[in-house]
């Protein structure tokens, strides 16, 4: 009786816990940069700030933003040198932006299986796949969860491999006690609006790798020669005079408009608020499925790993299929939730190989099915649920709807 008031009582503190997504500091940052009405000599404040504050909150060097987390990984393969006749090894089980960076660098997506219990890149997997060609590794941390970067940084270095960490959907994670990003040669994020942090869209690169920094800088507002690492606009004088050379390198448009990186910057000031919420609607999904965990598996996370919780997955162990749960969920109550994303190659775009014109510069094309079985059995299997409740409230009453779903399902 005494345990039961006891977690009545965690419970009813818990319900208190409630933040804003977009906060006054956030609005404060926004009004700023409209003050300006967008003189370009005002251009680069929040820019400035925003990679000052991200670079100091991981402790890495340098760090250079861009428009999205998918304009971040192919700056990134450019910026290596990466390219046609080159090989990248990723996971199939991610969003396809990660297949789709490799493709603009004009290099070959190469797919390593997964680990069934963690769905994070395998990286004896990634052993098998390493060919003369392999140039990278894109290690995703899925769902939140770091991948087992220890060995992923043993084979990069074993076979002279650079590691680009995609953390689009991990913010500060934890690894063998270090923050996720912190391994591999650069890492990337995503601002994009699902993400823990969000400016609607936009990205980050972290690297303590000052050359590879300077090239960054240089694919990410198109090769202006007057840019460093620290320096994101030409100044005016430079770019007033006819006799300006501008341009030292090819390079893309890609720079984060300063509405965005002023958002950025305030949610970065906030990112342990942000991120600690989703870290415990995480644990109250993982309490409500206590004792059914044979039918609906949680995603493993190793005990000297930290998990973000972007969402909280689970596997799906059961005869009744994916969509009968979700059914069953919904009618309870529940929010609407997603599956997970087809794997890289098995989307259309891959199986056709409609990628204006880039074929010709693939070194490998049989995406068949059967490349990563571990991956195929768990894409179906996958239910992928929101932890972007603000009013911790309404994650408990989720939690509650789904142990009742869980009840009614897996009776005994």
């Amino acid at each position: 009786m005494i345990r039961k008031r006891l977690e009545t009582k965690a419970i009813r503190e818990m319900k208190k816990m409630k933040i804003e997504r977009i906060s006054n500091l956030e609005r404060e940052a926004v009004l700023d940069v409209l003050e300006t009405n967008f003189r370009s000599s005002s251009g680069s404040k929040y820019m400035t700030l925003l990679e000052n504050e991200f670079t100091k909150t991981f402790n890495k060097k340098f760090g250079i933003s861009f428009v999205n987390g998918t304009a971040t990984m192919h700056a990134c393969l450019e910026a290596w040198g990466i390219g046609a006749g080159d090989e990248v090894i990723i996971t199939p089980l991610t969003m396809s932006s990660t297949t789709f960076c490799v493709l603009q660098s004009n290099a070959t997506p190469v797919y390593a299986d997964v680990c069934p219990e963690t769905y994070n890149i395998s990286p004896e997997s990634i052993i098998k796949n390493i060919t003369e060609n392999t140039k990278a590794i894109i290690p995703v941390s899925i769902f939140g969860l770091s991948p087992d970067m220890e060995k992923i940084m043993e084979i990069a270095k074993k076979y002279n491999l650079k590691v680009l960490e995609d953390n689009a959907e991990t913010f500060l994670g934890k690894y063998k006690n270090k923050i996720v990003g912190t391994y591999g040669d650069a890492a990337s994020y995503s601002f994009q609006s699902s993400k823990h942090l969000t400016s609607g869209e936009g990205g980050m690169v972290i690297t303590d790798d000052e050359d590879f920094a300077l090239k960054l800088r240089r694919v990410q507002s198109l090769g202006y020669a007057g840019l460093s690492t620290s320096k994101a606009k030409i100044s005016k004088d430079d770019i007033q005079n006819p006799n300006y050379s501008r341009h030292a390198s090819l390079g893309w448009n890609y720079r984060m408009p300063e509405l965005c990186c002023a958002v950025a910057y305030a949610q970065t000031k906030r990112i342990e608020e942000l991120t600690n919420i989703r870290k415990e609607v995480g644990k109250i999904f993982n309490n409500a499925v206590r004792g059914y965990e044979e039918y609906l598996t949680p995603q493993k996370v190793p005990i000297d790993s930290v998990h973000s919780y972007w969402t909280w997955v689970a596997k799906l162990n059961h005869e009744y299929s994916w969509d009968f749960f979700r059914k069953c969920f919904i009618n309870n109550g529940g929010d609407k939730f997603y599956g997970c994303w087809k794997l890289g190659y098995q989307e259309p775009v891959m199986q056709n190989l409609d990628i204006l014109g880039r074929e010709k510069f693939l070194t490998y094309t049989a995406y068949h099915r059967g490349l990563c079985p571990i991956a195929e059995d768990l894409q179906k299997r996958l239910i992928c649920l929101k932890t972007n409740y603000w009013d911790l409230s309404k994650a408990v009453e989720q939690a509650d709807i789904l142990k009742k779903t869980c009840q009614e399902i897996f009776k005994p």
